[in-house]
């Protein structure tokens, strides 16, 4: 009998980890665009539970071109920014996700619809439709104990439901809520104004003297559009970029403005300019509003903090930001944060301690105030792209991103400074995990003559 109690003890001490392992964890990922579709790839390969929340009845986010603005049928802010003659500002050897190419008939730098068709293919060919529930919007988020409630409403019904999870990614971006300046007088303009996030179509502008603010990509692209139907463009920005695009002759470089006034704008040089419609391509601001002070995260318009590899929420690690990057290939990031994820969720490998995740973190932001650079800096990567992925793949043991991805995004930068009219007519062609070959194919673009 004795002998008979030891080796049942020994048996149960045996098992007791096993039954410990077989709980598998609950994940939630909030949004249907790319980072969202992403992640449920990556987790369902994987084999983890997960559901997917989606406000709208379309997948792709941002990349869906909706010509409405201001709200939807639902009330709910309409989320996309896509406008009718966008084309990709990354070739598409950068924008595909990993072992999903696009057709080989597509152009180097696809439109937006060609592009959506590729997002809508992906669904598709991983059979991810399943896993969404459509029109369904977050409203909160909050850690309660080891768990986070994830509070949701049906938009239609107003039904709302409350689940449990070990893990949210949040996949929703930052392409969504505008980032509109004050400018003194602004009350007083006689014109329109509106930002970039409900720019659809230049024909509104067609023989009218327009503003654009605003140099980043949004704002040269929309610049460029808009001038094919302007009477006048003026472009006021503060950027030091050297651009030696041949712009068109009624093309008027301004500095930053200093106030409107009921016909026009003031600029700091002194100088002012009769206008007719303004448009605001100043970016956007980081919107989280269904996260709560449990995130314990610090909630900013240019910034969430604090995060490991910028992504990984410090304070509480089992919530995960997907693609709050800035100047990287977005898509390649988003697919490589993806895997690491899933690695992650699924037990591959361990995060640092707090303390060490912080001290990292701490190091960057240290760095940006050293150099008097706002704390926004702290999502560029820039330079430092290629870097993250190695970082990544060795902390996690998934794959390395190819360097020369990072090396087609250089340059593809310059190239872009050349001539915005031209750039797009380059082909990258990858010949290995190093090298590509860049070369010359016109297409069908030819400039407007006025």
């Amino acid at each position: 009998m004795f002998m008979f109690a030891i080796f049942l003890c020994i048996c149960i001490s045996v098992q007791l980890p096993a039954m410990a392992t077989t709980t598998k964890p609950r994940v939630c990922i909030i949004g249907a665009g790319i980072a969202g579709l992403c992640s449920a790839r990556y987790l369902k390969e994987e084999g983890i539970f997960f559901t997917l929340l989606e406000a709208t009845n379309y997948v792709g986010g941002t990349w869906r071109y909706d010509e409405r603005v201001g709200i939807d049928e639902f009330g709910l802010r309409i989320h996309t920014s896509m406008y009718k003659h966008l084309r990709t500002n990354l070739p598409k050897s950068v924008m595909e996700l990993k072992n999903y190419p696009m057709p080989n008939e597509y152009p180097s730098f696809p439109s937006w619809d060609l592009y959506y068709r590729y997002i809508k293919s992906f669904v598709r060919h991983f059979n991810l439709k399943n896993y969404i529930k459509f029109h369904h919007k977050v409203i909160s988020v909050k850690r309660i104990g080891d768990k986070w409630k994830v509070k949701h409403e049906h938009v239609a019904s107003k039904e709302q439901f409350e689940e449990s999870y070990d893990y949210v990614i949040i996949g929703t971006g930052h392409h969504s809520k505008p980032n509109n300046p004050y400018i003194p007088g602004e009350n007083m303009f006689k014109g329109t104004i509106i930002h970039s996030h409900d720019y659809r179509v230049p024909d509104p502008y067609k023989g009218r003297r327009v503003l654009i603010v605003g140099a980043g990509p949004s704002g040269m692209d929309i610049s460029l559009d808009v001038a094919e139907v302007s009477k006048t463009l003026v472009h006021s920005h503060h950027s030091k970029v050297n651009f030696n695009t041949p712009f068109p002759s009624h093309y008027i470089k301004k500095p930053d403005i200093q106030a409107f006034n009921e016909s026009g704008a003031i600029f700091t040089d002194g100088s002012f300019e009769e206008l007719d419609d303004v448009i605001y391509c100043t970016g956007y601001s980081y919107d989280y509003p269904f996260l709560d002070e449990s995130s314990e995260l610090t909630l900013e318009p240019q910034s969430i903090t604090p995060l490991y590899k910028y992504m990984v929420n410090i304070n509480q690690p089992t919530m995960l930001f997907m693609g709050l990057v800035v100047r990287a290939c977005l898509v390649v990031v988003i697919d490589a944060q993806s895997q690491y994820a899933a690695a992650l969720i699924k037990g591959n490998f361990t995060l640092p301690t707090k303390e060490v995740m912080m001290s990292e973190w701490q190091r960057q932001a240290d760095n940006l105030k050293s150099s008097d650079r706002p704390l926004s800096h702290i999502h560029l990567l820039a330079e430092k792209e290629d870097q993250y992925y190695g970082e990544l793949a060795s902390q996690s043991g998934i794959e390395r991103v190819p360097p020369v991805f990072f090396k087609i995004r250089t340059t593809d930068t310059a190239t872009k400074l050349e001539n915005l009219y031209t750039y797009r007519n380059y082909v990258y062609t990858v010949i290995d995990r190093e090298n590509f070959i860049k070369h010359y194919e016109p297409i069908l673009y030819i400039k407007k003559e006025r």
